[in-house]
């Protein structure tokens, strides 16, 4: 079907605002001279001082400069994406590992090696490669493949969360969905079947572990052995439910394995289901067991995540446009502000909860565009 001429227009007016705004200005206003990214901004994009500033979000600007540039909704940004790259290899990559964090003098702040960060670093070194074939970014997702399979496998399946390693962490599938993204673009980047292989691994771990079997709630938070921890256990993030749909269609080209696609179909129905707001926008949390809210707070990126995964899964294709159209009127109406700003928080009643501008939340609010984009001109 033709797609209504009234989404054509929220589709490039919510582009404008990504590629035209919030990247240009973060660009202007959040790098400093020596190359890397502020951690956070105030609304008037100012720099923002937290007392970290984190390899994670270094990675998640290379990334979307990188992937932005390789689409070709940017450009002029090579020298910027350079220099940011040589500059997390110069303050982040500390004898022979990936530290976490500086404090904002840049001085060392925290030495863990962090399985969300790392996961970060092959996102954005598989992009970077990706757009410059610079071979060193293809030595460092090597080295950061060997450091995760050699230093932090656990013995109970996955990855631990952080190295040098604590026993007593509370288990999470939020690192383990990045590390998947991670490997799915490291796939991309170098078609090694060792990629393939993990891939594989942690979507296994999904459907035996972090996906409720009588639920199809995605959980959050386990014990060392996978099984549910006793405090936290119920929790489920509708948003994450939607990352991982839009991740499963990923997986399922590399592996050709069926059993993704359903499993992202069990995802997509529960969260349309439990996880929409009747006001509009999607909640942060609901009970897993109860399907009842527990936070109704709405953060920018699950809807961001909700318009990849509307991209992908198998609907009506009326139903899809309805759905996308919804998303961006509601993106547009309650997060965007001009220049390329947006509200990093809304209330229950979508009333901003005046947060200052996160250096990380960018990755979500361009990639959720740049998927919209691919499926209009597809």
């Amino acid at each position: 079907m033709e797609i209504p001429q009234t989404l054509h227009k929220r589709i490039e007016s919510c582009a404008d605002h990504v590629f035209q705004g919030l990247i240009p200005n973060w660009v202007n206003h959040g790098f400093t001279e020596t190359g890397y990214s502020l951690e956070s901004l105030t609304l008037d994009w100012q720099p923002n001082p937290v007392g970290r500033v984190r390899l994670l979000t270094q990675c998640r600007q290379l990334y979307s400069l990188s992937h932005a540039t390789k689409l070709g909704v940017i450009s002029g940004y090579d020298a910027q994406i350079s220099k940011l790259f040589n500059a997390i290899i110069e303050l982040y990559f500390v004898d022979d590992r990936w530290i976490f964090s500086r404090n904002d003098d840049m001085n060392i702040l925290d030495t863990q090696s962090d399985a969300y960060a790392l996961a970060f670093v092959m996102l954005s070194f598989s992009h970077y490669f990706m757009l410059t074939q610079d071979e060193r970014a293809l030595t460092f997702i090597e080295r950061t493949d060997q450091f995760l399979d050699q230093k932090m496998r656990h013995p109970n399946g996955g990855f631990y969360e952080a190295f040098p390693l604590n026993e007593q962490t509370v288990r999470r599938q939020n690192p383990h969905m990045h590390l998947l993204e991670g490997f799915v673009a490291a796939f991309e980047a170098t078609q090694a079947e060792k990629y393939a292989a993990r891939i594989i691994e942690i979507c296994s771990l999904a459907e035996k572990y972090f996906v409720d079997p009588k639920t199809y709630t995605l959980r959050e938070f386990f014990n060392a052995d996978l099984s549910l921890d006793a405090k936290t256990g119920h929790l489920v993030e509708p948003g994450h439910h939607f990352e991982w749909v839009w991740l499963l269609h990923q997986t399922y080209r590399i592996t050709g394995r069926k059993q993704d696609l359903e499993l992202a179909k069990q995802l997509w129905q529960v969260a349309t289901k439990h996880g929409m707001s009747a006001n509009g926008g999607i909640a942060n949390s609901i009970d897993g067991n109860t399907f009842q809210i527990v936070d109704a707070d709405k953060r920018i990126w699950p809807i961001t995540e909700y318009l990849k995964a509307c991209c992908v899964v198998k609907l009506d294709e009326q139903e899809r446009c309805d759905r996308l159209e919804n998303a961006l009127e509601f993106l547009q109406t309650y997060y965007f502000i001009d220049r390329g700003r947006w509200i990093e928080y809304l209330d229950a009643n979508n009333q901003s909860k005046g947060f200052p501008l996160p250096g990380t939340t960018g990755y979500h609010i361009f990639l959720g565009l740049a998927e919209v984009l691919k499926w209009r001109d597809s």
